[in-house]
């Protein structure tokens, strides 16, 4: 378990992260808001989901973000 809401299990959707008891991937929410998808859109369209499996996505996205190193290449 990565927080309360999202998990990673090799056994679900090969390891992507998704939302606990789902299988709706964290990526796809992140895609479907970055498309221009609302909140109100995700929850209309997945049942499964709540307003707060929407805010860990987003956190856990935050989090993986914040933990990657950058390398940058001088020329």
């Amino acid at each position: 378990m990565v927080n309360n809401r999202v998990e990673i299990n090799p056994e679900i959707m090969l390891g992507k992260p998704v939302i606990r008891g789902t299988r709706i991937p964290v990526e796809l929410i992140l895609r479907k808001l970055s498309e221009g998808a609302t909140e109100s859109d995700l929850l209309d369209a997945y049942p499964n989901l709540a307003s707060a499996d929407i805010q860990a996505a987003l956190a856990f996205a935050a989090d993986s973000l914040a933990h990657e190193t950058i390398v940058l290449q001088t020329t």
